[in-house]
């Protein structure tokens, strides 16, 4: 199965027009849309959240990743390949946080080229390709690379902050929930937060912080928008 994890959004073509390719050169191969509105030119943070969500996979999955504002320039296309999951996309510190959740994986910078490459839609015309070659067991020119030369790895990412908002105006952490005493407030934008174990212990319209499914601490507010309440965005600080 090929997962597209992509900040392109569903209301343009580019979505449509990768999927096409890989739908032309790997009929066969099952593909889903994991995520299209992954946090938009923040490649950490869309790594960040792209490293929670790969548990739920199937194995053998090809994790098609594109949020690439640096597209056309001289970051380098990766494939990388684990014990369960595959990766294909740029260079950019999108791949670190996974690299550090799964020590496993085999890296390499892909040399291969299409005949046609844009300069403003590596997803569709390489990285695609790639996928699809990959998933339909064919062999990709790569040259082996360490963990330590990807960009950004000896970098320090902060996880703690707001990371993404969803349509409910949720606005998920970077921050691992598991440890957190359910006694504990957490601060965001100024507004201290109590915990709730569900969405039905806090009143209509009360905020609070809780563990999502993705095991990660997620600000929310019970049938209203945290985003809204609390005005925030991603990026922003949180203290605990």
């Amino acid at each position: 199965m090929i997962a597209s994890y992509t900040d392109f959004g569903t209301t343009g073509p580019y979505l449509g027009q990768m999927h096409a390719v890989i739908a032309t050169q790997a009929p066969r191969v099952p593909r889903i849309t994991l995520m299209a509105d992954a946090p938009m030119f923040d490649p950490v943070s869309a790594g960040i959240l792209l490293s929670y969500l790969c548990d739920d996979l199937p194995a053998q999955t090809l994790i098609l990743a594109v949020v690439d504002p640096g597209v056309g320039g001289g970051r380098r296309p990766l494939m990388l390949k684990g014990e369960r999951l595959q990766f294909v996309g740029p260079d950019n510190g999108l791949f670190v946080p996974v690299v550090r959740r799964y020590e496993d994986c085999l890296i390499e910078a892909i040399d291969w080229r299409p005949p046609r490459l844009s300069d403003s839609f590596h997803g569709r015309d390489l990285f695609a390709p790639v996928a699809a070659a990959l998933a339909t067991g064919k062999a990709v020119a790569g040259t082996p690379i360490e963990p330590r030369e990807l960009v950004g790895y000896d970098s320090t990412h902060d996880s703690n902050r707001i990371i993404y908002i969803d349509a409910y105006g949720n606005a998920m952490t970077g921050i691992e929930a598991d440890g957190l005493s359910d006694e504990r407030t957490i601060s965001v934008n100024g507004t201290a937060l109590p915990f709730a174990r569900t969405f039905s212990e806090a009143h209509p319209g009360q905020p609070f912080w809780y563990r999502n499914s993705n095991g990660l601490v997620e600000f929310a507010v019970n049938r209203g928008s945290a985003s809204r309440l609390l005005n925030l965005r991603p990026g922003m600080p949180v203290q605990y």
